[in-house]
């Protein structure tokens, strides 16, 4: 798809779940504008506030937006953001606490100008707490949260998944939730409130399925030794002989089985209630998968519940045969992308539309626009 593709590129898409949501999005970085690409990905208008002089820059998360260029330290800059906020559905702020205040953009005064806003703030650390004024990073928020722990092995130091956990899985995400919780709760008290999304609730929030693994004895062992860190044989990633990896995810016993069967291990006396044959387990799982390359094993495994997968690359997932039936994948001027998701059948997502590279629509068109469908 190209910019010529939809009337008014990087405007709003039509349709979609969200359809008619209206959404100020402060200008940031990572987390914030995510969550406003998911938001937008459902069919909500979004209109993202610039830095006056800022540069544009072909991010993918800057799909489906209008944006509109507001010196913000200055109060004529303030004063349009407070237009925008009073005819907005949702005011997404993603600075540090206090800087909005300071602004003269903060909840207090955006809520004066419209009490049924959802103004949602995206932090690391949340609105308050002792580290609420400082400075931090995904690894920083994961770590504090105990979700980088855990993700080592055997004395390693722990590996941090790049910035899914704590930017997006407990960042964005948690942003888009809260939004939609507080819609939600408007449509029945007709009132806003001030969402508090923070990285660090969220990457905590991810780690409920350890805390309750740990509560029933089954991560009780250290890093990289447990039943999903790769402690067991059967859910752990294997070289393959062209230098690829398989992941292999076989938990049940049924799915054992099959893949005990499949690789011809099953007359071998490896079990998996005895934990005493695990490291010869893991032993031969290593020598077998070693003697084939990834694509071959995924041709071995293709159709079968053995739960053996290959390792593929972000480049690469894009053209695998369930992504490339499925559409999970589209391409804006050049960039191929995540396509929206979740689906549903009454009120699909719309085609996304690329960033804009267009000039800044003004602000008071917009207020104006969505003032006449208010």
């Amino acid at each position: 798809m190209t910019s010529d593709d939809t009337p008014g590129a990087g405007g709003p898409p039509a349709g979609g779940p969200l359809a008619g949501l209206r959404v100020v999005e402060l200008a940031g970085i990572g987390p914030a504008p995510f969550g406003c690409m998911v938001l937008g990905d459902l069919g909500a208008d979004v209109v993202r506030v610039d830095r006056a002089g800022g540069t544009f820059l072909p991010d993918p998360f800057g799909r489906n937006r209008r944006r509109t260029e507001v010196d913000l330290k200055s109060p004529a800059g303030a004063a349009a953001v407070l237009d925008l906020a009073a005819a907005a559905d949702v005011l997404v702020d993603p600075f540090r606490p206090g800087v909005a205040e300071r602004l003269g953009i903060g909840p207090q005064q955006c809520l004066a100008r419209n009490p049924g806003l959802v103004y949602a703030r995206m932090t690391g650390w949340g609105q308050d707490g002792p580290l609420a004024p400082r400075a931090g990073h995904d690894i920083d928020y994961i770590a504090l949260a105990g979700a980088l722990e855990p993700l080592r092995r055997n004395g390693s130091a722990p590996q941090a998944p790049i910035n899914l956990v704590g930017d997006f899985g407990g960042g964005g995400m948690l942003l888009v939730v809260g939004v939609l919780a507080a819609l939600h709760e408007r449509s029945v008290s007709g009132r806003g409130q001030v969402v508090d999304a923070a990285m660090v609730d969220g990457a905590s929030l991810l780690m409920t399925f350890v805390h309750g693994l740990r509560a029933a004895g089954f991560w009780s062992r250290p890093p990289g030794e447990n039943l999903l860190d790769g402690g067991v044989p059967w859910y752990d990633t294997y070289a393959t002989s062209d230098g690829g990896w398989v992941a292999v995810g076989a938990l049940e016993p049924q799915f054992f089985a099959l893949l005990m069967t499949t690789l011809g291990l099953d007359g071998e006396g490896l079990t998996q209630s005895d934990p005493k044959t695990w490291p010869a387990m893991r032993a031969r799982f290593t020598e077998v998968f070693a003697s084939r390359s990834r694509d071959e094993w995924a041709d071995v495994f293709a159709g079968s519940d053995a739960c053996v997968s290959p390792v593929l690359t972000p480049w690469e997932a894009r053209s695998h045969p369930h992504h490339v039936a499925r559409d999970a994948f589209v391409d804006l001027d050049g960039v191929v992308q995540p396509a929206p998701a979740p689906r549903f059948d009454r009120t699909p997502a719309p085609s996304p539309v690329p960033p804009s590279k267009t000039p800044h629509v003004d602000a008071a068109d917009v207020v104006a626009e969505w003032s006449r469908t208010t």
